[in-house]
């Protein structure tokens, strides 16, 4: 049996730790800020963040025990349960907004899709651990992963889940970059994904969906069309983080959520609160934190023993990126608005417990980088 050289407690990765509690304890105290000033019912919202972040380190914990190496013998039943509770979505989910995407467990409600990415991320490393082939690969080579993302990947579209179906694609992409494509099959991607923008608007695309993109393209060519409209989220996040200035305007006094202009406050959008209560200095204390993450993940990922463990990190690293990336860039209207949460910021049950299972998985490839 392998051992950790010099045990477990001083190979423990106290800057991913401590990074990681920097950004739960900001989450915490911005989602009691960002509900203070809504209905009662909301007033309790960081105490449920609390109870779920609780519960997700103790669920990181076991994660990070049980060797790595467990969850590549286990792989394929990881990723068949994963897409179980897909389908059972939809003969016992709750439907919200026109959604299907919750199934509810006695008190508590689940979003399997959440949980899909890091079963997702387990499948593939499986995959490419026994895959014997490390260099030159063409798109040939990508049919059996292809595949593997797909059959989630159509269940997800179908609830319909644009966002997280993206984040995804994009985790799926950034691990197909440790296969060493040809350079001409690389290309080649690139030219299909081009043709089938065209095709995804007019036969995969919600309405909602279509009206929250043209939303977004006339937010740079008539600014204020659509201003009171499908706009509205991301022109008042906009006000929120312009009017937050260099130092912001103080906890609890983020007037764009005190007056219920900020939509969302709790989900999609608590950047925006926080920025302007924080102001430019706090958004970059926040941003850093995320910055320093994933490129730990990232230095993880180098440092793994064997491919399984690296394809681990690089996805989770991948997740996390995403996550911010399109968060952020949706709050700040830069990119349409597509329900993304922002990692252990944003309230939701399954996407902190998804994000601290992650964090597991990379505490745990990081204690065994050091196996002999």
């Amino acid at each position: 049996m392998a051992t950790i050289r010099g045990g477990i407690r001083e190979q423990f990765d106290w800057p991913l730790f401590i990074t990681i509690g920097v950004i739960a304890f900001l989450g915490v105290t911005n989602l009691y800020s960002a509900t203070s000033a809504g209905k009662a019912s909301m007033v309790d919202i960081y105490l449920t963040q609390i109870y779920w972040i609780a519960l997700g380190a103790v669920v990181a914990a076991i994660v990070a025990a049980i060797d790595y190496r467990h969850y590549e013998r286990h792989g394929w039943v990881a990723y068949s349960i994963g897409v179980s509770l897909l389908i059972l979505l939809f003969a016992l989910g709750r439907s919200v907004r026109g959604s299907v995407r919750w199934l509810s467990i006695g008190a508590f409600s689940l979003q399997p899709s959440e949980l899909m990415k890091i079963f997702l991320i387990i499948a593939l490393a499986k995959y490419l651990h026994n895959d014997p082939k490390t260099t030159g690969r063409t798109l040939r080579d990508l049919v059996p992963p292809g595949l593997i993302l797909s059959l989630p990947m159509v269940l997800i579209l179908k609830q319909p889940d644009l966002g997280t179906a993206l984040i995804c694609c994009a985790i799926f992409g950034s691990i197909m970059l440790l296969t060493n494509l040809k350079l001409q099959s690389l290309m080649t991607l690139a030219v299909c994904f081009t043709a089938a923008i065209p095709l995804t608007w007019a036969f995969i695309l919600e309405p909602y969906q279509k009206e929250r993109a043209l939303s977004f393209w006339s937010s740079f060519t008539e600014p204020e069309k659509d201003m009171l409209g499908s706009g509205w989220h991301a022109y008042q996040s906009k006000v929120a983080i312009g009017s937050g200035g260099m130092w912001g305007k103080g906890f609890l006094q983020s007037t764009q959520n005190q007056y219920g202009f900020v939509p969302d406050q709790h989900s999609d959008f608590p950047f925006a609160i926080f920025a302007e209560e924080h102001g430019l200095i706090g958004v970059t204390v926040l941003l850093g934190a995320y910055l320093f993450l994933i490129i730990r993940g990232l230095k993880v990922a180098s440092q793994a023993k064997d491919r399984f463990g690296a394809v681990l990190a690089v996805g989770v690293s991948a997740m996390f990126f995403f996550h911010t990336i399109i968060n952020v860039g949706m709050v700040m209207g830069l990119l349409p608005v597509v329900g993304i949460t922002l990692p252990l910021f944003s309230h939701g049950g399954s996407s902190v417990l998804t994000f601290m299972i992650g964090i597991g998985l990379l505490m745990n490839v990081s204690i065994r980088r050091f196996h002999f």
